[in-house]
């Protein structure tokens, strides 16, 4: 099981740490009394998001030889107007360098986005995923 732990460190700024220590500073709008000093919890959703299905996408490329020489992730996040005002669109960009077959970064893209992303399979109930990709020579 997996173990978050938040701390309140002053006003609307947390602390979160894991069962290994590592921390990420959070915090609230100015709207609602936070001074910005932090990541906003929704953020945290998308840099998942990220984090996941980058690994995803690199673990594959590796196993198809592919010769990643840089990799980015672009996540960008729509919400609903309502509360709750989850993600109703997300905008996923992968973007490598190196002599990578762009068929074959596509493929690793959708059986991440499809089949093995914890998180895109969660976020995909309330939101429509949409992936783009890129190869740059180098």
């Amino acid at each position: 099981m997996t173990e978050i732990k938040l701390k309140r460190l002053s006003g609307f700024r947390c602390e979160l740490s894991n069962s290994l220590g590592k921390t990420a500073i959070i915090d609230g709008s100015k709207s609602i009394g936070g001074t910005e000093d932090g990541l906003r919890p929704m953020e945290l959703l998308l840099m998942g998001l990220a984090g996941c299905s980058g690994f995803d996408v690199l673990s594959i490329l590796q196993k198809g030889r592919q010769d990643v020489r840089d990799f980015e992730v672009t996540v960008k996040g729509e919400r609903a107007e309502t509360v709750p005002a989850v993600f109703t669109r997300i905008l996923v960009h992968y973007e490598v360098s190196g002599p990578v077959e762009l068929a074959k970064l596509e493929r690793a893209v959708s059986l991440s986005l499809e089949k093995y992303c914890s998180v895109s399979a969660m976020l995909g109930k309330t939101a429509k995923i949409e992936s783009t990709c890129a190869v740059r020579p180098g």
